[in-house]
């Protein structure tokens, strides 16, 4: 059975939701990892069943060398992917070079790349709206794409209600693009 790795920074939701839709079922989930140490994940990863780290960004003087033992660190586990599922954190060419990896953002990329891209969308002109799962590269936001989903923005959308249709799309789309990434190799 393929194996993967999570890290995620905050509530966790994405990481649950993969685990409960995937876990010993489509692949198994050695362990999550957080840049959190109050990251709200934790507990809903310990609760499944799943093995937990706590690896602080601020505990390291620069972003190489927080990505370097980020990368020892899963590769303790050798999974055969790394998902990033709320990972709030830009990864340098330690990380991209060495690890291959996935992402969730909440838009349509190439559009809304980087930090707030949930009110950069809604704010956006454009009515289309979605979800993207894409390969981790060197380039913020910018690997090969995987999966979207979109959604019309309606006219009387407010960004609790587009947060909303976001989140939805993210538990969908994320375990679609897990399944689709190890049933290509």
């Amino acid at each position: 059975m393929k194996k993967i790795v999570i890290l995620f920074s905050g509530d966790g939701f994405n990481a649950q939701n993969i685990v409960q839709s995937l876990h010993k079922k489509e692949c198994f989930v050695t362990c999550g990892i957080t840049n959190n140490k109050d990251a709200r994940g934790i507990e809903k990863l310990t609760l499944l069943g799943v093995k937990t780290e706590v690896l602080q960004h601020v505990d390291f003087d620069s972003r190489e060398s927080f990505d370097a033992e980020l990368v020892k660190l899963i590769n303790s586990y050798a999974p055969d992917l790394v998902v990033l599922s709320g990972f709030m954190r830009i990864l340098s060419s330690v990380f991209t070079s060495n690890i291959k990896a996935i992402n969730l953002h909440p838009s349509l990329l190439p559009k809304y790349k980087g930090a707030k891209a949930i009110e950069r969308s809604f704010a956006g002109e454009s009515d289309r709206c979605g979800v993207s799962v894409h390969w981790v590269s060197s380039e913020l936001d910018g690997g090969d794409i995987i999966l979207q989903k979109e959604f019309i923005r309606s006219e009387n959308e407010t960004l609790e209600s587009f947060s909303k249709k976001i989140k939805e799309l993210e538990y969908e789309l994320m375990p679609k693009a897990i399944v689709k990434v190890f049933s290509e190799e």
